[in-house]
């Protein structure tokens, strides 16, 4: 070791992280530092930019009956805090109530957990430490170790060994009684998780269940029919056929069919118009931008050239609040010129060839001809598929089809719960059931390789946590940092944190590019299918292998035990209990950067903000500049896994030594995360995938999971201290935890997939799109969760809606350019070249 003295061989430096409170204090001003400066920065920019901050507020009618929040710096708090469960119902629907609720339910349990951490299992483990590394004296300096090292032959032939085996195992089991907290603990707190689980789903369920049966959409009322045989692949057939089941009149009824070719005129379409778009703003020239104080600077440089001034056309409105400058002149300028702009057209055997044309009539004639072939599909006659939506008279007819079985043939005219019509993703609904399976199944086998991947990508990552592993592969590296004691902790915990963070940050969007590739026919599903996978990277890779990963003290001894670990289950059992124990400062300080310092930073959106200057290099016509300021959209599938995991996290190290860090700093994490996600889910940012709170379900699901892993961690504590028999008691608990799991799918997960008969109610609702929010937020009505006779928020969304695919009925837009009249009247010129184009 070049006289080094790295003792990786030695009991200590066997285990990778060894708490240390220099490395969480470190951590923690790194992560206050990096928070504070964020919410600092968000106090000073939220009432200057309300575009971005209070975006969705101000762009969204369902959100406009939320308090206005004061603009100053900390005045904006406790107005936010006091916004109620009905209020978030009432604005932002079940999903966010149901997330949100989350929090809540975390929040308590961490709450309970952390008092007894501090008044019992702290004081135990600091008055038995000693006790059970063997300095209690008489005979007590016989340690479990040395216990096993004593077998029965020894015994049989040495009575003087039999006197000391048992004088010492006498004293062990003296010493060690304080272990019976383990076992009493791990029962206590399982039961409190339960009843929260129970009592929370229960309220949530009521909550549901009335606010479900007090509305009546498109969505509730309509029935996604699929596995519909070739005789009955009509609307006439179909519509028959459900009324022949006495459970109700049929609305109407919308049978899916192969519009493949449709959709892909559509799509060109919009290419061709955006090309067009930015060919006339090229040769207009760029506008200058209207520069609003309440949004982010936007600032366009003009075009070269001279500069020759054109009144505005008064008709001509279509963007002038976008591209109307207030503070100046609100002529525009257009540099004559310039010449107009040029597009290269390859044509001939293999395209080889090519000419230069002009771009404005080329893509003109081009959106031409396309509008023209989408007027004839629109009245073709497309091939059936065996997939329908069938809109019912009432919810409950609705409901009775979906809980009840149609036909007596299997896979065949199966109802199911319908998606909202802005939800349904039309282009798979005619991709045939044997591609969706062949998709789901490719992708599920890609997600385990990807697993394998990010397993292999966690090695270096675990080997930054020891500088016995950093060692073998960078010698000189080791030295330097053995001699510097500041950067020894940054490099052993703060960029392994960072590492694994920005790890969780890059994933879910290849997951999410993956979900949507699976073929499934709602955006709902979708998200759902993304929280599944970016969960099962989160608990696997990032917990249980980084975990096992943590018992090597050498990069190649890591590598070699960590296929050992993975023989058994009693192995990983042994692993896991090992190696928890001595990453509970990874942990966390991976909790405290998490909470402290990037929860503030997803409050400033801080992603939208890095990303506004590129978005704006890129923004050439009126439609990019409107895409600009678009609210960015809240997706579950990136934040709730990673919520889930650090509430499993926090149940697994409830009871172990020094647990009360981990627990302290996971109460901050919730509490901080609450209030974050309630501003942003209110205020700043759009969650327009909606599946009536049906997330809930998988959270409680995985918690569960959770609570096993923390009986099955406790268990192996115990057998790592020989104290078996206490650890045998922990299998009744997790026999028990596993029943209740299944008791649970049983009993709740219909409640949160249907609405029971007995909910739904028969009242008149009104038309105006506020009166949910307004009646919610009247004094006279806090107590009620559903004001009675008003519109919900999913009435509100879904007024006007119609199960069509917005290929047949979307209207054909003109381009958005700065002035309609300079516009060229000769687009026929270009029919010669469009047909050479496509010899």
């Amino acid at each position: 070791m070049k006289g080094r003295n790295l003792t990786c061989g030695s009991e200590q430096d066997d285990l990778l992280v060894p708490t240390r409170q220099r490395d969480v204090r470190i951590q923690i001003y790194l992560s206050a530092a990096l928070g504070l400066s964020a919410f600092m920065t968000f106090c000073l920019l939220r009432p200057r930019w309300k575009g971005l901050y209070a975006a969705r507020k101000k762009q969204n009618s369902h959100a406009t009956a939320l308090p206005e929040l004061p603009d100053s710096f900390f005045g904006w708090i406790l107005p936010l805090w006091r916004i109620t469960e009905e209020q978030v119902l009432a604005s932002a629907g079940l999903d966010a109530f149901v997330y949100l609720a989350f929090f809540k339910m975390a929040i308590k349990f961490l709450l309970v957990t952390l008092f007894f951490g501090l008044a019992v299992i702290k004081p135990v483990h600091d008055t038995h430490k000693d006790k059970e590394e063997g300095k209690g004296g008489n005979g007590a300096g016989l340690i479990a170790s040395d216990l096993t090292k004593i077998g029965p032959t020894g015994i049989l032939e040495h009575v003087e060994a039999r006197s000391i085996w048992a004088t010492g195992a006498a004293n062990y089991e003296y010493y060690t009684d304080y272990l019976w907290m383990y076992l009493v603990f791990a029962y206590l707190f399982t039961a409190l998780i339960v009843y929260l689980i129970v009592s929370e789903t229960r309220r949530i369920i009521e909550i549901r269940q009335e606010y479900l049966g007090s509305q009546t959409t498109i969505t509730d009322r309509t029935i996604k029919l699929s596995g519909i045989p070739l005789d009955f692949r009509s609307e006439e057939k179909i519509k028959e056929f459900i009324e022949n089941l006495e459970i109700g009149k049929v609305e109407s009824v919308t049978l899916c069919k192969n519009w493949k070719e449709l959709d892909d005129r559509v799509a060109q379409r919009s290419v061709q118009l955006r090309k067009l778009e930015e060919a006339w703003t090229v040769y207009l020239g760029k506008r200058r931008i209207e520069r609003s104080l309440e949004t982010l600077p936007v600032v366009q440089p003009l075009p070269p050239g001279p500069d020759v001034r054109v009144e505005d056309n008064p008709d001509d409105n279509e963007a002038s609040h976008l591209l109307a400058d207030t503070d100046r002149d609100p002529d525009y300028v257009i540099p004559y010129a310039r010449q107009r702009p040029i597009a290269k057209i390859w044509y001939g055997r293999f395209k080889l060839r090519y000419r230069n044309v002009d771009a404005i009539n080329y893509y003109e004639e081009k959106l031409r001809k396309l509008d023209e072939e989408i007027k004839v599909l629109r009245k073709q006659d497309f091939e059936p598929t065996p997939l329908a939506f069938v809109t019912m008279d009432s919810v409950a007819s609705a409901q009775m089809a979906i809980q009840a079985v149609l036909d007596p043939s299997p896979l065949q005219l199966l109802a199911n719960s319908s998606p909202a019509p802005s939800d349904v993703v039309w282009s798979n609904t005619y991709l045939p059931r044997s591609k969706r399976m062949l998709r789901a199944w490719s992708i599920t086998a890609l997600i385990g390789v990807l697993s394998v991947f990010w397993t292999v990508l966690l090695v270096p990552i675990a080997g930054a946590l020891n500088i016995c592993s950093i060692h073998e592969v960078f010698p000189g590296l080791a030295d330097a940092l053995e001699t510097n004691v500041l950067l020894k902790s940054l490099v052993n915990t703060q960029l392994p944190t960072l590492a694994l963070t920005l790890l969780n940050v890059v994933v879910p969007y290849l997951y999410d590019w993956l979900s949507n590739l699976q073929g499934m026919i709602s955006q709902g599903d979708v998200e759902l299918s993304l929280i599944s996978k970016n969960f099962f990277f989160t608990f696997f890779n990032f917990f249980i292998v980084f975990t096992i990963l943590g018992t090597a003290s050498g990069l190649l001894d890591m590598i070699e035990r960590f296929g050992e670990k993975l023989s058994s289950a009693s192995s990983i059992a042994y692993a896991l209990a090992e190696s928890l124990k001595n990453l509970l400062g990874f942990y966390t300080n991976f909790i405290i950067l998490q909470g402290f310092g990037l929860f503030p930073l997803r409050l400033m959106e801080f992603g939208a903000l890095s990303l506004y200057p590129i978005n704006l290099m890129g923004a050439k016509t009126p439609r990019d500049y409107a895409e600009l300021v678009q609210p960015p959209v809240f997706s579950y599938g990136f934040f709730l896994p990673q919520t889930i995991l650090i509430f499993i996290i926090c149940v697994v190290y409830s009871v172990l030594e020094d647990s009360w860090k981990v627990l302290l700093t996971g109460l901050a994490y919730f509490m901080i995360g609450h209030f974050v996600h309630k501003y942003q889910l209110l205020y700043a940012m759009e969650h327009r995938q909606h599946s009536t709170g049906k997330g809930w379900t998988m959270m409680c699901d995985r918690v569960i999971v959770g609570v096993v892993l923390f009986q099955v961690t406790l268990a192996g504590q115990l057998a790592l201290k020989k104290a078996f028999k206490r650890a045998a008691l922990i299998t009744p608990l997790v026999v028990a935890t596993l029943w209740f799991g299944y008791v649970y799918g049983r009993t709740y997960r219909p409640l949160m997939k249907f609405i029971a008969l007995r909910s739904l109610r028969r009242t008149e609702h009104s038309d105006l799109g506020r009166d949910v929010q307004e009646e919610s937020f009247s004094p006279e009505n806090q107590h009620r969760r559903v004001p009675v006779g008003r519109q919900t928020l999913d009435e509100a969304r879904e007024s006007g809606l119609r199960f069509e695919n917005p290929s047949l009925i979307m209207a054909l837009d003109d381009v958005w350019i700065v002035n309609k009249q300079a516009r060229s009247q000769n687009s026929s010129a270009m029919h010669s070249v469009i047909g050479e184009q496509d010899v």
